[in-house]
């Protein structure tokens, strides 16, 4: 488990360090390291110039051995120069579940949340009027699940630095709490002739400086946005729709060694997240272009989703809730709609970008695919009972309640099974 927090202090003003142990036991103490920006790491205006705002310095601990399922306490501090220490409040956290433990498993996915004003002064443009009531619903909600992934734009902060500070301290009360795991977006990193993928101007100059040095991810590269996270019995591939993921791509060959590397007998939820749409959407933008997907969005990744059977992949990007049939070139493969059972077939697509900014329209010609919309703010769940048993369900924001949901059931062998492009070579010698 990482802690990572923001503060005025340079290491050559105080150590940092994080204080953390079991419950009802004693402490031991964890240095951080340090790390910061400057205006020179920015990439264009506004966040070069009006929209700057010094960072502070930004510490990251690891707390490492941690058993399986324990609550644990910690605390920041900063040991400064005469030996006093300036101590944060005290939390907790629940250690994650070792990769393939059976015990119950609930995580919380959606994008595009924003940040707003709690004192009714205005946000710019009203740009994500839903933003308060998903982080509200989250908070009340605390107890009941374990790990949140929220799949790029986080706070819009589009070059003014300062609302980075807002948006962390709006998320605080989830964050300290619960693993708040993070993918890249298009607000996040997008700058012209920057290295990435799409040549526009969505981050504000940002070019993903911010995002890639307040939170910790596992990434072999952190300007690379991709990784994976092993949770119990969930694999989750997290991709960077901001860069290439083409075939013959490095984030291609992250994804294939990704989703080939999982271990289906004790891991076998298998999850695919990315920003932008490489799936399936309905909005009414992608319907215009006539091909219901980010531009080359799946030509590339519905084979290796196939091949490798993923279960879900979820998307945001586009504000709004909308999920699929088991789909495999455009085709439902599955006729059922809620209670799936046995081999699936294909991969479920989710489009969660409902979180808060300003919803998004789909074309007015509904997909047979499309088995349900939802034009307004929520966030989904995923709970693993057993190696088995998967329920997936989608709350509104609104009011926390449950508007559509399926369950999966299926054993190993139905992971192994020989489905369309998914077929191993065999031999006939015996």
């Amino acid at each position: 488990m990482t802690v990572t927090w923001t503060s005025g202090y340079d290491v050559s003003e105080a150590y940092p360090f994080v204080e953390w142990g079991m419950a009802g036991a004693a402490g031991t103490r964890t240095p951080a390291g340090t790390l910061t920006f400057n205006r020179g790491s920015m990439c264009g205006e506004p966040a070069r110039t009006v929209g700057w705002r010094e960072p502070g310095f930004i510490h990251t601990a690891f707390m490492r051995n941690l058993w399986p399922n324990k609550e644990y306490f910690y605390k920041i501090g900063h040991e400064l120069s005469d030996g006093t220490v300036v101590w944060a409040k005290p939390y907790t956290f629940r250690a994650p579940p070792t990769p393939g433990q059976n015990s119950l498993q609930r995580i919380i996915v959606f994008g595009d949340m924003g940040k707003a004003e709690r004192d009714g002064s205005n946000e710019f443009a009203n740009y994500q009027p839903g933003s308060l009531n998903t982080t509200d619903r989250l908070i009340e909600d605390l107890d009941n699940y374990d790990i949140v992934f929220h799949i790029g734009d986080m706070p819009y902060a589009n070059g003014y630095l300062s609302q980075w500070d807002q948006f962390t301290a709006q998320v605080a009360p989830i964050s300290a709490k619960k693993p708040y795991m993070v993918a890249s977006g298009n607000h996040e990193r997008d700058w012209p002739n920057t290295g990435g993928f799409f040549d526009v101007e969505d981050s504000g100059g940002e070019c993903g400086v911010p995002a890639e040095t307040m939170y910790y991810y596992p990434a072999e590269n952190r300007a690379n946005f991709w990784y994976k996270v092993d949770y119990g019995m969930f694999r989750f591939c997290v991709a960077d729709s901001e860069h290439d993921w083409r075939e013959g791509t490095p984030q291609y060959k992250f994804i294939e060694e990704c989703l080939s590397t999982v271990d289906r007998k004790h891991q076998p939820w298998l999850i695919f997240t990315a920003h932008r749409v490489l799936g399936y959407s309905s909005n009414s933008w992608y319907a215009d272009q006539g091909s219901f997907e980010e531009p080359e969005g799946r030509e590339s990744l519905q084979k290796l989703w196939q091949k490798y059977r993923v279960d879900i992949a979820y998307f945001g990007h586009v504000h709004n809730y909308e999920r699929t049939c088991p789909l495999y070139q455009s085709q439902c493969v599955n006729s059922e709609k809620s209670h799936y059972s046995g081999t699936m077939n294909g991969t479920i697509f989710v489009v969660a970008g409902g979180g808060g900014s300003h919803l998004s329209e789909y074309t007015t010609a509904i997909p047979k695919w499309s088995i349900f919309r939802d034009h307004d703010y929520g966030f989904t769940k995923l709970t693993a009972f057993n190696h088995s048993s998967l329920l997936f369900e989608y709350m509104k924001s609104s009011d926390g309640k449950v508007y559509d949901s399926f369950t999966i059931h299926r054993d190993y062998r139905d992971v192994l099974s020989c489905v369309h492009d998914s077929c191993f070579p065999t031999t006939l010698a015996s």
